[in-house]
């Protein structure tokens, strides 16, 4: 097990960093107006696909595996998400969409599994309730609130996230459901996004943000990550997943020009510690 650390800690690095970079690269993309956020939506779709087929291309009989794992209501739900996302950063910096993004996906999967029968203890509905009451402050109309159609968007892209995550669970093969997936999601999605007569022109350096986003940071992110996942513990891999919206946050910083407001950064510790009760608490009863 010592020797797959390194490997894991690495390949969890990676992953972290290219959810994250998800945000930085659709902020870029659109800030810069190098492309509509239709424009993105597909051709991150598109690279995501091409990548995900070939990297099952690879495998035995990889091929006839994603049309065994996919799932039409997963890959509309990941449209959904996809689509959702990049309309949300029109007018979203990238810590806030990521943080209501995190938070609409951890909060979603909690609330399904409430649904499927599980029951909380006091710990996790405390968690639960710290952090959905940070998020409707973080909100809540004011100087430095978030443009509410941008953040109603980006918590339907959460939600979506969410839905898919739980479907995907249940998944034997994670990373041929992703790819079969993508591919269903990228056949609905190009002809719908076409007919909204969004696309508008495509720049070099737009393309290759969308591209970017597609192949690398979800394609070849998804992937890792699903290849690193069975070796690590279940809380573990949940505690990790709380930094992706504050390495979204610098690199909206480094990369986009952003600035962090008072606000912004009370709400993150707010949110991130309540689901960290959530998150701990099952560590607790996995130990248990």
């Amino acid at each position: 097990m010592r020797s797959s650390q390194p490997r894991v800690f690495f390949g969890t690095l990676v992953t972290l960093i290219a959810f994250a970079a998800n945000s930085v690269l659709c902020r870029m993309a659109l800030q810069q107006e190098a492309l509509s956020p239709a424009t993105f939506t597909g051709l991150r779709l598109l690279s995501g696909a091409v990548m995900l087929a070939l990297l099952m291309g690879l495998r035995p009989q990889g091929w006839s595996q994603m049309r065994t794992h996919l799932s039409v209501s997963s890959a509309c739900a990941l449209l959904v998400y996809a689509a959702a996302f990049s309309y949300a950063y029109i007018v979203l910096d990238t810590g806030t969409g990521a943080l209501i993004a995190f938070a609409a996906v951890q909060l979603s999967m909690i609330g399904g599994a409430v649904m499927a029968g599980a029951r909380l203890t006091k710990q996790e509905w405390l968690g639960g309730v710290i952090a959905m009451g940070g998020l409707t402050w973080f909100l809540l109309p004011g100087a430095t609130a978030p443009n509410p159609f941008g953040a109603v968007l980006m918590g339907i892209s959460g939600l979506a996230w969410g839905v898919y995550s739980l479907k995907g669970g249940k998944s034997r093969n994670p990373v041929a459901a992703t790819a079969g997936n993508f591919i269903v999601a990228t056949v609905v999605a190009l002809p719908v996004l076409f007919l909204l007569g969004d696309m508008g022109d495509i720049s070099t350096n737009g393309a290759g943000l969308a591209i970017a986003s597609g192949a690398v940071t979800s394609g070849l992110g998804y992937a890792i990550w699903y290849a690193v996942l069975p070796l690590m513990r279940p809380h573990i891999a949940a505690i990790s997943q709380l930094s992706v919206p504050l390495i979204a946050t610098l690199g909206g910083v480094l990369f986009v020009g952003e600035t962090i407001s008072l606000r912004f950064a009370i709400a993150s510790l707010i949110v991130l510690g309540g689901l960290m009760l959530v998150v701990m608490n099952r560590r607790a009863v996995h130990k248990a």
